[in-house]
């Protein structure tokens, strides 16, 4: 057992990531598990780009036995090199669904249902089967359920607000980020808070933390 929690570790940290892990989380082979929220944080903006978030997306599946699938960032970015460098949205990115967690708990069926529903603690969990820090009755602190998107609620682009399409750990930057748990302060779920993709702008993009966050990533199966 000392065994296997040391080499999940270690493969969490290959990412490049500060560790939000937990080494006690599943460790079997998951082939069904589409969805998840990452388990490693990142202290800026700078997530290497598209391609350095899917890395992580994928080495944390990989870690967890559902590296066979290709994993995606939900991410959009007003300047992608694999879209001619034109502006993609994170929809565009994860596949058609349906996604389930690592528990087995449907997220979403299609891109239509991803998009109309609101955040929750229970289901939005990390691959390793753990809730997110948030505003959830009986949280730990801090919260972090501020979740990286630059995306509108729709899943499309919000331009100007992807930390310089995920390279960028300036503080005169911003990136938009959703709520995991689909909570505000206090509970609350008015206005946008309630967005699993798009509840607001972070403090900036040189430290993830202020506000509710830690730099966690939304992480979907394409097949």
């Amino acid at each position: 057992m000392q065994i296997s929690r040391i080499v999940a570790v270690s493969a969490v940290l290959t990412a490049g990531w500060g560790c939000g892990s937990n080494p006690d989380g599943p460790s079997q082979t998951n082939t069904r598990m589409t969805f998840f929220v990452s388990s490693a944080t990142s202290m800026t903006g700078n997530l290497g780009g598209l391609r350095g978030a899917d890395a992580t997306c994928q080495r944390l599946a990989t870690a967890v036995g559902a590296g066979s699938r290709s994993w995606r960032a939900y991410l959009s970015a007003d300047q992608d090199p694999d879209n001619g460098n034109r502006p993609t949205d994170a929809r565009s990115r994860i596949g058609a669904g349906p996604w389930v967690n690592v528990n087995g708990v449907t997220v979403a069926s299609s891109l239509t249902e991803l998009h109309g529903r609101t955040g929750n603690a229970d289901v939005f969990i990390t691959e390793q089967g753990q809730k997110v820090n948030g505003q959830w009755a009986g949280s730990p602190s801090p919260t972090q359920h501020d979740i990286l998107t630059g995306s509108n609620a729709d899943g499309t682009l919000m331009p100007g607000l992807t930390c310089t399409n995920w390279t960028s750990g300036a503080a005169d930057v911003t990136g938009q980020v959703g709520h995991s748990d689909g909570l505000g302060p206090g509970g609350s779920t008015a206005g946008a808070l309630a967005s699993w993709n798009s509840a607001h702008a972070n403090a900036n993009c040189s430290d993830t933390a202020p506000r509710g966050g830690a730099g966690r990533l939304y992480c979907f199966a394409r097949n």
